[in-house]
């Protein structure tokens, strides 16, 4: 069937997609006429944005414009004059907008995401035009002969690099690229396997980023004391079942124990016939593009070894400050690569600037889901799912639903951090009041959140994963989402088990 929104090269028509949007604006007005007048109350309501997200996503493939429709939906649902001398309603619509974008660009998480995912880029490429990728991909061509076995030494790098899922995809995806390329390993399946061993592994080990900011997200909220954050959330570990399958289900589908499915099979299909390795499209947010070909001589595996080990001793030794190790890194490249004569002060800034450039798409895309679910919390969209998850469900059942609810706005949302700072305050009391199992509610929140990152088209991980690993991020998620939906289904299952046992 004829799409006239789809983006592509022969059916694209901007005066119809220009018509399309102008209805998605226009009935969302039409819609606030039968919105209740206090937008805590808006209900179901809240959840169009959403619907609408998801759905455009899914015809369009255009993840920016939709995310930018959907926050403006959102917008016009809240930007109600309460008398008509308030001013115009238009009026209102864009200062709201422009409002709600300021407080998001402001917002601490995204100064530290543009310094700490920026200058990421900027290692990278650094470390690329030492030579430093091309000698580790040498070292690995040698042990890792097979497509099995390269796979494989991905999914055990990303294992060894569990202190943040930014730093594991980026650095992951951007030295095992070469090397599974060789072995003409789609770019989607490499995405998949960088992205499964990120956030997934953070969970699950308790010296890491997100251990120690949920590990203070608990002690505010009063279930562990202070100073004993990690300690409670060591506790949940064993029940963050979607850390462990979505970290174990990948060596299963690269040993063939679990079969290759879906796009993902049309993936290796198309590399099978002679076609790309890479998806249409990943040209734009691949972070390699821009990568010299230039390789110094007798590169030396040191000039990426030395300052990943830097960047993760800094990063620990920095009380889990990624930012301060990022930029430990950064001097500790520029003495170590120009007492090398690898670069001069003038290259060096250059290839930074470099890669900072390749790291604007991904970071255009995580703002504006930012913004989305900026805006979202406006409309109390997270709050009413799980208000209606939880409102007819026993203690047994609790963990199950909450897990449920979260993981659908985390697919939809995809912001992870901010639906724990949300939905914690919620779930926490909602346990101790009910008498169910705390610790399991909490796993419950905190494995959604996982899923969410893992597999929403625009989550943080996704993004950065598809920039690593110069996959399409469209492609990434939808190949991705049968392997993510496997570990979702078998997590609910546990989690049922589990409380019915616990509770």
């Amino acid at each position: 069937m004829f799409n006239p929104f789809k983006d592509t090269s022969k059916s694209y028509n901007g005066k119809r997609t220009l018509a399309g949007i102008l209805c998605v604006i226009a009935g969302t007005f039409i819609l606030t006429s039968f919105l209740p007048p206090e937008v805590e109350n808006f209900g179901f309501f809240s959840t169009l944005p959403a619907i609408f997200l998801i759905t455009y996503i899914f015809i369009t493939q255009r993840i920016v414009e939709s995310l930018i429709l959907a926050s403006l939906m959102g917008v016009i649902m809240v930007s109600r004059p309460e008398t008509v001398g308030e001013g115009t309603w238009l009026g209102n619509i864009f200062t709201d907008f422009s409002d709600s974008l300021l407080a998001t660009m402001m917002d601490e998480d995204i100064a530290w995401l543009i310094i700490v995912c920026g200058l990421m880029g900027s290692i990278i490429q650094l470390i690329e035009k030492a030579g430093g990728a091309y000698a580790f991909g040498e070292w690995v061509a040698k042990r890792a002969r097979t497509k099995k076995s390269a796979l494989i030494w991905t999914w055990i790098l990303g294992i060894v690099i569990f202190i943040d899922d930014y730093l594991n995809s980026l650095t992951v995806g951007a030295c095992m690229t070469p090397v599974t390329d060789r072995h003409r390993v789609p770019r989607e399946f490499l995405a998949y396997v960088v992205d499964s061993t990120a956030a997934p592994l953070c969970v699950l080990i308790p010296i890491s980023t997100w251990a120690v900011f949920c590990g203070r997200i608990l002690e505010a909220n009063d279930w562990a004391p202070a100073g004993e954050g990690l300690k409670y959330f060591i506790k949940t570990i064993p029940f963050n079942f979607y850390g462990w399958f979505a970290a174990l289900i990948v060596p299963l589908v690269i040993l063939g124990v679990i079969p290759i499915v879906g796009p993902m099979k049309k993936a290796f299909k198309r590399v099978e016939e002679g076609g790309p390795l890479a998806p249409e499209g990943s040209e734009k947010i691949d972070i390699h593009a821009g990568a010299s070909m230039d390789v110094p001589e007798n590169p030396s595996i040191w000039n990426m070894a030395l300052p990943i080990a830097v960047l993760i001793i800094s990063t620990v030794a920095l009380d889990m400050d990624m930012q301060a190790g990022v930029l430990v890194t950064m001097a500790f490249m520029f003495v170590f690569y120009l007492a090398q004569g690898v670069v001069d002060a003038e290259e060096f800034i250059d290839v930074s600037l470099e890669g900072l450039k390749n790291m604007i798409l991904p970071l255009i895309l995580m703002v504006l889901a930012f913004l989305f679910a900026e805006v979202s919390s406006q409309i109390h969209f997270t709050l009413y799912v799980i208000e209606t998850a939880t409102a007819i469900v026993s203690p047994k059942f609790l963990p199950l639903a909450v897990f449920i609810a979260l993981s659908i706005t985390e697919f939809i949302t995809g912001t992870n951090w901010g639906m724990y700072i949300i939905a914690l305050p919620i779930v926490i009391p909602l346990a101790t009041a009910t008498g169910a199992d705390v610790t399991l509610a909490v796993a419950a929140v905190l494995s959604a959140g996982v899923f969410g990152s893992h597999i929403c088209f625009y989550s943080d991980a996704t993004v950065i994963t598809s920039a690593a690993t110069g996959c399409n991020n469209f492609d990434h998620a939808t190949t991705q989402l049968p392997y993510g939906f496997l570990g979702a289904a078998l997590s609910a299952i546990c989690f049922l088990i589990a409380g019915l046992i616990m509770n």
